[in-house]
Formats: C-alpha cells, sequence, structure tokens
C-alpha cells in the first residue's frame, strides 16, 4: 500500500547565477507554482512583462542564460522501521541537481522523464528541506556542442544536446523561451510490504475477444508475505499472486468476450470500459480503456508501397491534423482546455491527431480525451528536425525516456501509431547533414533499432514508423512520393497553392500555409502604430524564414494590392483558408492512392502568424472552416487539370455506397443567370470518383458543383486579381437570437467567401459558420453566439465584421 504526499505547495524560487537587466529587481525569493516555470512564476510576481507580448521575447533573452533555485521546506514523520520512502519528480526541465537537507540525491538532465530518489534515510523529525537547482539548458547545450561537437539542427540554438522540448528553443512558429522549472507533480511515496511500481497496458482484439494484458511491475520486501493482484475490466477478472522478492513483474491477462468495440469518429462508436488494478483489495491503479487492434499496412502494390493505417481490420482513410504543444508554458494548460482544443479537431471533422516530436510528450488529460472523442493519435518521439548523439553521454537517457513514455501511452484505445522522429531522415539525406556529419552517427540507431525494439517489448499492439517522412527502405529518399508518408512543403515555400494539385502522395502527413492569427488576438499582443506589414512587433510574432515575402507571393498570385493592413489581414486570412481547402480536397479526391491528410498544424502556443488554424486565443481563424468543410464525410472538389478542363471529384467517407447526384452550374462572375445541368457519379463506400468537365472559355466564368448530401463546391476560372469580383452588395438584416445574433445576407450580385468575423467587436464571439459563396438572390444565415451584448448590432452587417472577397475587389 503506497501513502502519497503532494509536495506541490509552498515553493519558493530565487534567482542563483547570470546576468540581470537592471530593470529587472527580483527580490531573494519569490512564490513559486509547481508545477510550473521560472517564467510563469516571476510573470505571476510582476516581475518580467509578458514574455509573448510585442517585442518582450527579446527583452527576457537573459533568463535563457540564467541558474535558478526551487525551495520547499516540508514537515514529514521521519520512515518508521520497515517503512520505504521514495521522493518523485514527474518531470524536471531540465538540468537539475537535488538536494535534501544538504545531501545530494541525483543530477538530471532529461524533461521527459520522472525521477524517483530513495529518501527514507534522509528524512528528518520536524522540517526537511528540499533544493533544486536549475542549470541554463542552453549553456549546457552550448557546452556539450564544444565537447561532443556539431550535430546539425533547425532554428538558432543546439536543442539536440539536451533531452527537452525542442520547440522551447524556437521553431519557424514560437519563441524562444528555454523554460527551466519543477513542470509536472512533486510528491513523497510511503509503502511497506509489497507495492505496484508501474503499470504498462496491452489492449488489443483476437477475433471477438477484447485482450487486455497488464503488466504490473512489483516490489516486495524479503520479510513481507505474498500479495495478490486482481485486475478487472468490464466485469471480468483476473488474479495472480506477487510471491517474488524484490522488484518482478506480473503479468495478468483478462479477456473479455464480444465486447463493444472501440472505432475512430466516423467508423463506429467509442466504447470504454472500466479498468482497475487492485493489491490485496485495495484499488492501485485504473483506465479506461476501448478495445480495438491497430495495424499499419505497409503492402507493396504496382506503385509503392503505401502507408494505410488500419482499425479493427478496416482502412481508415485519414483526415486530421498536426498537434504542437498549447502553449509556450504547458504547465498552464488544463484539462478543459485540452479538452477544448480536441473539440476544434472533432468539429473540424478529424478523425487523427499527429503529436509533433518537437514538443513534448502530452498529459494524461489529452490522451483521456483523444480516447474519448474517437480521435486516433499520431505519436512522435520526442527527436525533431536534427541529428542526435548515439553516443552513452546521450544515449543512456533516452532509452529510459522512450521506455517511460511507451510504458506510460501503451493501452491507449487512441494510440494508433509510435513514429520515431520528425524529418530526421529526410534532413540526413537532403539537407546536407551528411557531409557535415562526416560518418559519425545521427539519430538512425535510435529510429530503426533501439526504438522499434522498445515498442516490440512494451507496446506490441501498436505500429511502429521510423521517422516522418519515411520509405520503409531505409536507403530509399524518405520523403518520395510513392512510398511511406510525404511531408509536402514546395507549396508554401515556393509555389502556389494550386500546385497541391501537381502531387499524389500516399499519405500526406505534413502540408501547411500561413496566415495571421486573428485580428482581436494580433492586436492583443502586437502594438505598432499605426500596425502594418513589416512592423517592428508584428515581425517579432513572424517567425517562418521569409514568411512576409511567403505571403506577399501568395496574395500577388490571387488579389489586388490590399487597401491597407485590415485588408492584407483579411487577404492573407482568406488565402490560407482557400489553400488548407484546395489542398485536402486534392488529397481526400485521391483516396484511397493518398490514405491520409494531417494538415500542418491544429493548434498554436501563441499569439504569431503561422500555419495554424486556431490561434492561441482558441479564436477559430477562416482556415479553420475551409478545413472543416473539406473534411466533410460527402465532399465534392473541383480543380483544373489542364487543357481546358477541370476534374469534378466525389469523396465519400461513408460505409454506404453514394449515387451523387450533382448539378452543375455554370456562371460568370458579373452576371444573374446561371446555366444548371445535372450530372449523376457513382461512388463506393469510403472512396472517391470523378470525372471531367469543360472549363468555361470565359475568363469571368465559374463552375458551381452541388449535391443534397455535399456542401457546394466552387471554381473560377480567373483569380480574382485577374478578373476581379463585383462590389459587395446584399441586403443585410441582424435579429437578436437565443445565445447571440443572426446575420442573414441575402446576395444582389456574386458574393464569394461571405464572413462574419465578430471577435474584434465582440470579444470570444463564435460563428457557426463561414465562407460561403452566394449567387444573385441567394440567402444564407450566420449565427454569432456570444455572451456580450452588442452596444450596436448593426455592427455585424458592416465591414470589417461581415466581410467577403468581394471586399478585396480593386
Amino acid at each position: 500500500m503506497i501513502i502519497t504526499t503532494t509536495l506541490n505547495s509552498g515553493w519558493r524560487l530565487s534567482h542563483l547565477a547570470g546576468a540581470v537587466p537592471e530593470e529587472i529587481r527580483i527580490p531573494e525569493t519569490v512564490p513559486a507554482t509547481v508545477p510550473g516555470c521560472v517564467h510563469t512564476d516571476l510573470l505571476d510576481s510582476g516581475l518580467i512583462p509578458d514574455p509573448l507580448n510585442g517585442d518582450n521575447e527579446e527583452r527576457l533573452a537573459w533568463m535563457w542564460r540564467c541558474d535558478w533555485r526551487y525551495e520547499l521546506c516540508f514537515n514529514t514523520p521521519p520512515a518508521a522501521t520497515g517503512e520505504h520512502v521514495e521522493l518523485v519528480f514527474e518531470g524536471l526541465d531540465t538540468i537539475a541537481t537535488i538536494t535534501l537537507n544538504d545531501t545530494e540525491l541525483g543530477r538530471t538532465d532529461n524533461q521527459f522523464r520522472r525521477y524517483r530518489f530513495d529518501v527514507g534515510h534522509l528524512l528528518l523529525s520536524g522540517e526537511n528541506r528540499l533544493v533544486v537547482d536549475f542549470t541554463s539548458a542552453l549553456s549546457v547545450a552550448e557546452e556539450r556542442e564544444r565537447i561532443y561537437g556539431e550535430y546539425p539542427f533547425v532554428n538558432a540554438h543546439p536543442f539536440p544536446m539536451v533531452r527537452k522540448s525542442a520547440c522551447s528553443f524556437g521553431w519557424d512558429w514560437g519563441p524562444v523561451t528555454i523554460t527551466a522549472g519543477i513542470w509536472r507533480p512533486v510528491r513523497l511515496e510511503r509503502w511497506r510490504g509489497t507495492r505496484v511500481r508501474d503499470v504498462r497496458l496491452g489492449v488489443d482484439l483476437e477475433g471477438n475477444t477484447g485482450v487486455a494484458r497488464l503488466v504490473a511491475e512489483v516490489e516486495r520486501d524479503p520479510e513481507a508475505p505474498p500479495a495478490s493482484l486482481a485486475y478487472n475490466v468490464a466485469g471480468a477478472t483476473v488474479a495472480a499472486m506477487a510471491d517474488t522478492p524484490g522488484i518482478s513483474e506480473v503479468v495478468l491477462q483478462a479477456r473479455v468476450i464480444d465486447p463493444d468495440v472501440w472505432w475512430p469518429r466516423g467508423y463506429g462508436d467509442q466504447p470504454l470500459y472500466d479498468s482497475v488494478l487492485s493489491l490485496d483489495e485495495a484499488p492501485v491503479w485504473s483506465r479506461r480503456i476501448g478495445f480495438r487492434r491497430m495495424e499499419v499496412d505497409l503492402t507493396p502494390d504496382e506503385i509503392g508501397t503505401p502507408l494505410r493505417l488500419k482499425v479493427n481490420g478496416e482502412l481508415v482513410l485519414v483526415k486530421g491534423v498536426n498537434w504542437i504543444p498549447d502553449d509556450v508554458f504547458p504547465t498552464r494548460i488544463t484539462r478543459d482546455r485540452y479538452r477544448r482544443a480536441l473539440v476544434d479537431a472533432v468539429e473540424a471533422n478529424c478523425n487523427t491527431v499527429r503529436v509533433w516530436g518537437g514538443g513534448i510528450y502530452e498529459s494524461e488529460d489529452f490522451y483521456d480525451a483523444a480516447d474519448e472523442f474517437g480521435l486516433l493519435v499520431w505519436q512522435d518521439f520526442m527527436f525533431a528536425c536534427a541529428a542526435y548523439s548515439e553516443d552513452a553521454w546521450l544515449k543512456d537517457s533516452i532509452i529510459p525516456e522512450a521506455r517511460q513514455a511507451v510504458a506510460r501511452l501503451s493501452g491507449r484505445a487512441c494510440l494508433a501509431l509510435w513514429c520515431g522522429s520528425n524529418e530526421n531522415e529526410t534532413a540526413f539525406q537532403d539537407w546536407g547533414w551528411r557531409e557535415r556529419l562526416q560518418g559519425r552517427a545521427w539519430g538512425r540507431g535510435y529510429y530503426r533499432e533501439i526504438l522499434p525494439a522498445i515498442v516490440a517489448e512494451l507496446d506490441p499492439t501498436t505500429p511502429y514508423i521510423p521517422s516522418s517522412p519515411f520509405s520503409p527502405d531505409p536507403e530509399a529518399e524518405a520523403n518520395n512520393r510513392t512510398d511511406g508518408d510525404t511531408h509536402v512543403w514546395d507549396v508554401w515555400n515556393e509555389l502556389d497553392y494550386l500546385h497541391y494539385a501537381d502531387q499524389a502522395p500516399r499519405f500526406a502527413s505534413e502540408f501547411g500555409y500561413g496566415g495571421p492569427m486573428a485580428y482581436s488576438t494580433l492586436t492583443a499582443a502586437v502594438h505598432d502604430e499605426p500596425l502594418r506589414v513589416g512592423g517592428a512587433q508584428l515581425a517579432v510574432h513572424q517567425k517562418a524564414e521569409e514568411g512576409f515575402a511567403k505571403l506577399r507571393r501568395g496574395l500577388d498570385a490571387h488579389f489586388s494590392e490590399p487597401a491597407d493592413f485590415r485588408h492584407w489581414h483579411w487577404a492573407t486570412q482568406l488565402n490560407q483558408a482557400r489553400a488548407f481547402d484546395f489542398g485536402v480536397r486534392h488529397f481526400r479526391s485521391l483516396q484511397p492512392h493518398c490514405a491520409g491528410s494531417l494538415i500542418w498544424q491544429l493548434n498554436d502556443c501563441w499569439p504569431v502568424i503561422s500555419w495554424a488554424v486556431v490561434d492561441s486565443a482558441g479564436v477559430r481563424k477562416p482556415a479553420w472552416y475551409a478545413l472543416r468543410h473539406a473534411q466533410q464525410d460527402r465532399m465534392l472538389c473541383l480543380e483544373p487539370t489542364g487543357g481546358g478542363r477541370v476534374r469534378l471529384a466525389a469523396v465519400n467517407d461513408l460505409p454506404q455506397p453514394w449515387t451523387a447526384r450533382v448539378r452543375i452550374g455554370r456562371g460568370t462572375r458579373h452576371g444573374l443567370e446561371v446555366a444548371w445541368e445535372e450530372r449523376r457519379i457513382e461512388v463506393g463506400p469510403r472512396a472517391a470518383a470523378a470525372v471531367e468537365l469543360i472549363l468555361p472559355e470565359d475568363p469571368d466564368g465559374f463552375l458551381i458543383a452541388e449535391a443534397d448530401d455535399a456542401r457546394r463546391a466552387v471554381w473560377f476560372v480567373s483569380t480574382d486579381r485577374e478578373a476581379g469580383l463585383p462590389g459587395f452588395d446584399a441586403d443585410v438584416n441582424v435579429a437578436r437570437v437565443a445565445g447571440g445574433y443572426r446575420v442573414d445576407v441575402t446576395a444582389r450580385v456574386l458574393l464569394r467567401d461571405v464572413a462574419v468575423i465578430a471577435d474584434a467587436e465582440l470579444p470570444g464571439a463564435v460563428v457557426d459558420d463561414m465562407l460561403t459563396t452566394l449567387l444573385p438572390g441567394e440567402k444564407a444565415s450566420f449565427t454569432v453566439l456570444t455572451d456580450g451584448e452588442a452596444t450596436d448590432p448593426q455592427i455585424l452587417t458592416t465591414w470589417p465584421v461581415l466581410r467577403s472577397a468581394n471586399h478585396l475587389a480593386s
């Protein structure tokens, strides 16, 4: 039996070393929040400005090179005879020395690991003093680079030299913070006799039988009597005796006949069963579990080797997003915030979330929500965009990190795939790293040998791939278009988004297009006077390489020069939305040749111009609505194929076949009449089918495709820049309704991409839909949900709240 005492309150923080600017006056100690970090503690005490506001990132660069002390004085009884006491740190960020009552317990250098220390012999009657000293992770990384040599990496700081969240050193969407602190809970564990040290779980389906295989790591005193373990799942109980002295593993395998099976969203329900482990009849561990079987199908075909996820034997056509840490300070992310963020994925019609390898292994709250929501989780190990030493100084820390991560997450219903790294294999091949490394090991041994062996041992029911992108052939180009998965970044970096149509990957696991955060989010963090593209503070909140130039190139291909900053903001947001809409529809129209698409990215960690579809304030950008439209179960896609032709694809993600009766309209931007015809497309279950249409010859023309089961798709012969649009002209009415307002728009002319964006006028307002194209005479209603009340509701009926592509016409 374990008696746990949390040690999360009463901590004090002090500065140990490193230059501090004169205007920053840090007292001898300040209150510290655990879990937390130095940044949040100093911010809570009013000693530093908000790191995410304005240009404060650079103003706080001094913190990257400081050393800090966390100190706690606590009272606890000394260890009784026969009693064991351990001090457990669930997470220390990152280079730390731990001392209890002036005795050093140990030193840590891995943010992702849990650490245990035997302290029974050190506890005093009365007050005990616990000290955790943190050394600058940046200084340690740079010193290791001097000692062990350079290992190539992206961005500015040598993050692969320490086992710490890579993006805390800055990324092309995130600031440099290089945090330090006790970032996960701390506790004392007291026990005598026998205890369960750790648990890992494997869940599978064998025919009509659900199998839950629990491995309990048990520690038993030699003098203690044997203890009984019982594992109960869905009413089925299995038992075993723990009778081996010392540390041993006890396996309990429960078999449940005809369980309700767990499926990802869109493929079935997500039943979860209570699962409880007891020691001598006292519960010691529990989790809700779902029975399912996960597989990766790498069966070669006539084209290459596709990457296909299968759940319960059925191919899942993946629709989803990449996930980064939801805050630069992850300890601020609550259970409710995780759930709200993943609801953004659910309501965008996603069935998969990829946890990217430059962040963190997420909290139990994240995976609990994914289990419940039916979101498959593609889980990277924490290696990203860098070469990593395979020498003992790093490898000896990585192996226990990986074992702990796999043991903790194994058996999750949502866990679909382990992935060894992000972009590291393609980086070695194509980014010039092979030459720079001059034969030194760079991480391949982790991705191709060590990590798959750990997964096979500890979580054999979950598939593994070595990297993303990858080819099953380790000698082949990792980021090719015929094997494995592909990252499609040439479009954003070099090309117009219409070039997505040139590509036919087997699985598009990363592709994205940039755009600014919501106007309300931007103005809360950026204070340039006046606001302008490339303004000093806005530039701080633009991390992408040549980001403004790439946004400009994208606009120039489609829009006239924006009239002012507000129009620029709308144009770049709209261009991002159109890019996501076009890319996702295209990749989905290739299914099952292309078995999945994961856009980069769902979320942001601070106010920034980025590829996210939901900004750091939780505001859904226009691109989120475009993603939701493009990922609907039944979807139409129009895209040019050259030679005056357009490909019309019908995509069906439902298990029933679809006879798509598609109404096709032809009109001109400035005309009032549209000529209609009907085409019938037969689409199989979970499939796509396509026909060719002739493109209107008039450069002013457009095509519309719509069906009763699918949202309207529109293709314009010419860009808005080339052919223009009519000036915005509509009858607009606003009415108070339960929970907010309804805005009714009746078009007098062709209106493209109509949207109501109310967050700047009504903070927190959420609109049910946007990006609607209306023909003359058509009506659309938009519901604005808000807790507030507009001083003048008519503000919802005019620019800049009510807007469309027509507002960008020159």
